[in-house]
Parts: C-alpha cells; structure tokens; sequence
C-alpha cells in the first residue's frame, strides 16, 4: 500500500528541488556561521587564561587556538563553497525551466565532491549528493570516496611559528622567550607544596578550557 503511495505521489518539478536545495544550502551556510561564532567567542573567553598559562610555559591553550583559527578558516572556506553551489543551482533552475529536466552539472558535482571531505558538513553533503544523483544533477560518486571522506580526519600539526604567533599576540610574549624566563623564575622561587597544590587546580581549569574549546570545534 505504502509502495503504491508513494507512485501515485506527485514527484517535484526541477525548480522546486532546486529551490528546496537553495534553501537546505542556506540553512547550513547560517549553521556554519553560528559555529564560527561559538569558536571566536569562547576564544575570547581562554585569552586572560592563555597569559596565566604562558607563564608557566604551558602552550596547550595556545594549541588549541591555532586550532581553532585553522577550523575558523575551513568553515569560510565551507561557507565560500556552500554559496558557489547555490549559485549554481540557481543557474541550473533558467536551464531546467527551458528544458523541463536537470541537466548534469559538472561544477556543482566537483563543489560537492570537495565539500564531503570537510568534517564538519561530510554527512549533510552526503545527503545532498544521493539526492542529486537521484535528480540526475551529478553523476554517482563511489562510496569508497564518500566513506573515505567522512573517516578523514583533516588535523594538521600545529607549528612552533603559530603558536607563538598566538602567544606573542595573547600574551605578549615568544613561545622562545618563556622557557628561559621559566628556568629563572624556578630558581628565584622554589616549589612547595602550596605551589603543587595551585598548579594542580590551574591544570584542572585549562582542562576544562581546552574541553570546551575543543567542543565547539566539533
């Protein structure tokens, strides 16, 4: 029965799935800005913590904002693609209005193939592509390509030169100064116990800092 519903329903004309397309490509183009946006806000927020940090040599705060301004980057990247392919598709609607069908878009096919290998769209993108292959708008991408993009973990090493460009920027200092201002503070000051103790509660802050910086990357 449910198979006989679903012959008898209408199937949408071209320009509606392509404006239902433009539409969906809208909606996660404004997702990827409010991600952009949690990423820079809580950036703000680790600034003060990243001085305290760097004080006692500690650049894992400042990893983690390169971190995140390489992700910030991408997203753009991913927000530039997004509105290319709707472009596209908008060009696509004066064609299939003249013709009656999609015709394939060699364009569109080569956006979508590289925005399956962004993490943080893979599977929104992968829906799109079996939906235009369906139209007939791409051609069908081996499965091996899309598994593969969706695995892929796209972690670059994060350089000396950026994190203590984070650090001189933050903090005021190089990432090549801090060492040597460390050793002299050390010897100036010896360890105790209460100084463990605050360490140990300054760690479980960064901890926490890094948690949730690295949460809105995700």
């Amino acid at each position: 029965m449910e198979k006989m519903k679903s012959l008898l329903k209408p199937k949408p004309n071209p320009q509606q799935l392509l404006k239902d397309w433009q539409r969906r490509l809208r909606n996660e183009g404004r997702n990827v800005d409010r991600q952009i946006r949690d990423i820079q806000r809580e950036e703000k927020n680790v600034h003060k913590s990243i001085k305290e940090a760097a004080k006692r040599n500690d650049m894992s705060l400042a990893k983690e904002i390169v971190r995140s301004r390489k992700t910030v980057e991408r997203l753009n990247e991913n927000k530039a693609q997004l509105n290319s392919v709707s472009m596209h598709l908008g060009e696509s609607v004066a064609v299939a209005r003249t013709i009656g069908h999609l015709s394939k878009s060699a364009e569109v096919m080569k956006i979508v193939n590289n925005l399956l290998k962004a993490p943080e769209i893979a599977v929104t993108m992968q829906q799109f592509s079996k939906e235009m292959t369906k139209a007939g708008l791409i051609e069908e991408m081996m499965n091996d390509a899309m598994d593969d993009a969706l695995d892929a973990e796209d972690i670059e090493e994060e350089t000396e030169e950026e994190i203590e460009k984070v650090l001189t920027a933050i903090a005021g200092e190089t990432a090549a100064q801090l060492p040597e201002a460390i050793r002299k503070h050390k010897l100036k000051q010896p360890s105790t116990s209460e100084d463990a103790a605050e360490n140990a509660d300054d760690e479980e802050e960064l901890e926490e800092m890094r948690a949730r910086l690295a949460s809105v990357r995700s």
